[in-house]
């Protein structure tokens, strides 16, 4: 199948393919005398597959390692447990600072609502965001 055939088959751009293929995520594809690309449609299963690895949060570089390893014949699913539960924790972590964030957030909300907006008085600073409110 041509590169333009494969990219709709896989519901990616042409320039999709071609960076998978440029960082090793798709093998060099056979040429025709004429140079152009052809395509297994194993192809189409092997974007499917970046591209829910991409969604579950894995970068091109773990899905590349994971790629490695089954192309190699190995059996990746260990390699993929650690890249997840590494994904996992850092996810949880991400969450710990935006609840951290939210909570100082309201804060100033509530702040804000308090406020007399007339009594800001400060060219300097503002009132809701200082450490100690002009009231």
């Amino acid at each position: 199948m041509s590169i333009g055939e494969l990219a709709r088959a896989a519901g990616v751009s042409i320039k999709t393919v071609r960076y998978y293929e440029s960082i090793g995520l798709l093998p060099e594809p056979r040429r025709t005398p004429a140079g152009h690309r052809v395509y297994s449609s194993e192809m189409v299963d092997r974007i499917g597959f970046i591209r829910r690895a991409q969604s579950s949060g894995l970068s091109l570089t773990e899905i590349g390692s994971v790629l490695e390893i089954k192309d190699a014949g190995g059996r990746s699913c260990e390699h993929t447990r650690a890249l997840l539960e590494d994904h996992l924790a850092h996810l949880d972590a991400q969450m710990e600072e935006l609840r951290v964030t939210r909570r100082e957030v309201a804060t100033l909300a509530e702040r804000a609502a308090e406020l007399d907006p007339s009594a800001c008085t400060d060219p300097h600073r503002c009132q809701v965001l200082s450490s100690e409110p002009a009231r």
